[in-house]
């Protein structure tokens, strides 16, 4: 089964839905930054959700970051996406590891620690809009859960995980979020809280072989399910040279000048997918006039 997500309404009850399954990507990113089991499940979390979230997006070219930043030992994790599918993230301490939680399992909360939870989005115009609430447990669903509740009133569903064997390899990754539209009868709330309630967990379902679209269905079990849309998903990063530039040339003269004298060249290196770009003292001269 690829990665893909899938939204969804009911329409005998004011509800939406998105679901997705992404171990492939969790799996890139994974190798892209040699990411410890603990350090895959978390970005691996921030990364399914802003697949989803970015579908949320009416505008394909509208661009979604996610960002927990927390006092652990794992520092902070950002993960970008848009309309179209297309993610990437990094964490700051891709090594991390630490003793499994009291349940038995990877300790996302421990490592992240307490902070905050920053959403960006910027949908074309003069300023991006940015959401930010404190963390709940660093477990990144719950702490969505928050998020969409606190700061776009839209009480929600979250659950995110990931499944990582013995070997390290990725198991399974996936995610839903469910929404509850405006105006919703309370019997509805019941219903799909009891439904909840009686649900194995993410990872459980798509070990299963569960489908994003079977998950919704039994989540949503006693309401009429609608698909509106599937899409493909991909950890992919859009870095190139001249954004790069870009970044040198925001430096200022300064910091150019410094970077010609003292080393006659520079290194960059992207965050998302550790691609290096070289810089010649010639370009870094070139760079300095478009800087002036």
């Amino acid at each position: 089964m690829k990665d893909y997500l899938v939204r969804a309404i009911t329409t005998d009850a004011p509800l939406r839905a998105f679901a997705a399954t992404t171990k492939y990507m969790v799996e890139e990113a994974q190798n892209t930054h040699q990411l410890s089991p603990l350090t895959s499940a978390a970005l691996g979390r921030v990364l399914t959700a802003a697949t989803m979230m970015g579908e949320m997006l009416k505008n394909e070219e509208s661009k979604l970051t996610l960002q927990v930043k927390g006092d652990g030992p794992m520092g902070s994790i950002l993960a970008t996406g848009n309309g179209r599918g297309k993610v990437k993230g990094y964490v700051d301490n891709p090594a991390v590891e630490l003793p499994l939680n009291r349940e038995g399992k990877l300790d996302v909360g421990g490592a992240v620690g307490q902070g905050t939870l920053t959403v960006i989005m910027d949908l074309g115009l003069k300023e991006p809009y940015v959401g930010k609430v404190a963390l709940i447990n660093g477990e990144i669903a719950e702490d969505l859960t928050h998020y969409f509740a606190t700061s776009e009133q839209t009480p929600s569903a979250v659950s995110l995980g990931v499944l990582v064997d013995r070997d390290r390899s990725i198991k399974a990754a996936g995610g839903f979020i469910i929404q509850v539209l405006p105006n919703c009868p309370d019997e509805v709330i019941e219903t799909l809280e009891s439904n909840l309630a009686q649900l194995p967990s993410i990872t459980e379902l798509l070990s299963q072989g569960k489908s994003p679209e079977d998950i919704l269905q039994m989540a949503l079990q006693g309401f009429t399910v609608a698909f509106s849309a599937q899409r493909p998903l991909e950890y992919i990063c859009d870095c190139n040279r001249e954004r790069l530039e870009k970044v040198l040339i925001s430096l200022g003269e300064k910091e150019l000048r410094d970077m010609i004298e003292e080393d006659g060249q520079a290194e960059l290196q992207c965050h998302f997918c550790k691609n290096k770009y070289h810089f010649s003292k010639g370009e870094l001269e070139d760079l300095l006039d478009s800087a002036k």
